[in-house]
């Protein structure tokens, strides 16, 4: 039996919101990746169960979840009927770098009020005209969520030098479209090609190859709502071809990019 799938995914004229994305999976799940931006999430029916940072978490009883950029994460169906999610990506202007740590730490709040504006806010972004409503219920979650974070933060140890992990991606990230062999990668950095996949999994709880991939993948998410065609977008990002592509964004988003751009708003905006 194939699994059951629906997708909606739009980029709002909103300050802030990169992108907001609404599926039902019955069986997908999706492989160890991460975001560049903020991933605010609730679940509207059934439940999900995920890895973050290298514990198990999940979005029981009507939890908002924050995960934050830059940490590798995965997602299953909780329930045999799998579930219907609603998601905003978010930029840092809304929460700032300091709040990773805090947000690693706990990132299922149990809020009803929060997952109340949170939903109020899906609902303003889904009606063209309706941004400043949006903005202002944008705000009022971004104060909500600071309320729940600060209190984790703590004073931090000084951070110790940088090592070959760190090194690495940064040249992944320089290199995201034109990438790296593993080889050029030890020259350039002095280290022995195995141990730099060991020290970058170890340290970030993602291959080196799997972080490149999810950060391509989001880049042609952004291109892609933009209206570029699936081909340009390919090869623009750093994929080999569409079908490079395709198969990567099937695994991580859950459809192929044709479907995806296919799918924008739902009705009235």
């Amino acid at each position: 039996m194939v699994g059951r799938q629906e997708i909606s995914a739009w980029c709002p004229p909103v300050s802030g919101v990169v992108e907001v994305f609404h599926a039902h999976f019955t069986e997908h799940a999706y492989p160890m990746h991460l975001h560049d931006v903020w991933t605010l999430l609730i679940v509207d029916d059934g439940a999900v169960r995920y890895d973050l940072n290298r514990r198990e978490c999940g979005t029981p009883d009507d939890t908002v979840s924050l995960l934050p950029p830059q940490i590798p994460h995965n997602g299953s169906p909780a329930t045999p009927q799998g579930f219907r999610k609603r998601v905003l990506y978010l930029d840092l202007s809304l929460l700032n770098e300091s709040f990773i740590g805090p947000a690693v730490d706990g990132p299922d709040l149990a809020d009803p009020l929060l997952r109340r504006r949170v939903g109020q806010l899906h609902t303003a972004l889904a009606h063209r005209g309706d941004e400043l409503e949006a903005e202002s219920r944008l705000a009022l979650i971004g104060e909500r969520l600071r309320g729940h974070l600060r209190p984790r933060l703590v004073r931090r140890p000084p951070e110790p030098g940088r090592g070959v992990a760190e090194d690495l991606r940064e040249l992944l990230d320089e290199r995201l479209v034109q990438g790296a062999t593993l080889d050029e990668a030890a020259e350039l950095l002095h280290a022995h090609p195995t141990h730099l996949v060991r020290a970058f999994s170890a340290a970030f709880g993602i291959a080196p190859h799997q972080y490149l991939m999810a950060r391509r993948v989001d880049r042609a998410r952004r291109l892609l709502l933009d209206g570029r065609p699936p081909a340009e977008v390919a090869t623009e990002v750093g994929f080999y071809d569409q079908s490079h592509l395709t198969r990567h964004f099937k695994r991580l988003v859950g459809t192929a990019p044709g479907r995806y751009t296919g799918r924008g708003a739902p009705a009235g905006r």
